[in-house]
């Protein structure tokens, strides 16, 4: 075997061990009987049942998986439509601040965005009454403002690699844009649409900087509640629900990925 080749499969084999030998330290030490994170004793599963009844962890991962779905789903919707928007309107009048409004998350800071919107709700609330409180409507729309420029620019790049050949036949056989946009165009650009979901939701189950300025009583996220236990020591709940966390996901992703293969073979083979 070439050395070339050798150093390539090293320098794949270390990358990959960086990335998941914490996860995987992380789900062993789930099931250690020890209250003491990093010493092993004996294979238990007390804290999976201490997890069930620790309220304050179960609350805020509901809480957490309730705006994560909310903002994927949201950001989905709008983030298509910009994305759309760059890809096919070409250049218009006002191009350039539209596309600077839609990156703009993408590089300023979490911190100045958290505290933008922060006395954006604060002077709404003095003004219309509107938000009484911040809790899971303010830190939605936070995640919404932060996740719509990844969907933009993953469907962005998703629309301009489509053929359109196949939208033009549709429309010269008399459908409209818009059956041509949900029978052609959406179906095609499913896997980004999936793939944005995905990220979206990723980024806003785990966001700490917005939720903090964006969250008040009764609101708190999981992350938060993490951020602030961990500073009183490491608990070895926090493995157990990083677990169910990674296996839920591991499980949604494998099979997410067996529908979308089978309907692409599907689609390859009603072409062919």
């Amino acid at each position: 075997m070439k050395p070339n080749r050798l150093l390539q499969i090293l320098v794949l084999t270390l990358g990959f061990a960086f990335l998941y030998i914490p996860i995987v330290s992380l789900v062993v030490y789930s099931f250690n009987e020890s209250e003491l994170v990093t010493i092993w004793t004996r294979f238990s599963t007390r804290w999976y049942v201490a997890l069930l009844g620790d309220d304050e962890l179960i609350s805020a991962a509901w809480l957490s998986l309730r705006i994560a779905v909310m903002t994927a789903f949201a950001s989905v919707v709008i983030g298509t439509w910009a994305g759309f928007v760059l890809a096919r309107m070409g250049r218009f009048r006002g191009f350039t601040l539209y596309t600077g409004m839609i990156n703009a998350p993408l590089v300023i800071p979490e911190v100045i965005q958290g505290i933008s919107l922060l006395l954006l709700f604060v002077e709404l609330g003095k003004l219309i009454g509107w938000p009484a409180g911040r809790g899971i409507v303010t830190i939605w729309i936070g995640h919404v403002m932060l996740c719509i420029s990844y969907v933009a620019i993953i469907v962005q790049s998703r629309v301009r690699e489509l053929n359109p050949s196949i939208e033009e036949a549709a429309l010269d056989l008399g459908a409209t844009p818009l059956k041509v946009f949900f029978a052609i165009t959406l179906p095609l650009i499913s896997q980004a649409l999936a793939a944005g979901w995905l990220l979206s939701f990723t980024l806003s189950i785990d966001d700490v900087v917005l939720s903090a300025f964006l969250s008040g009583p009764g609101s708190t996220t999981l992350p938060l509640v993490i951020f602030s236990r961990v500073h009183l020591g490491l608990n070895p709940e926090m493995n157990a629900l990083a677990t169910l966390f990674i296996s839920v996901v591991t499980i949604g992703v494998i099979v997410g990925n067996h529908f979308m293969q089978r309907a692409e073979r599907r689609r390859l083979a009603m072409a062919v």
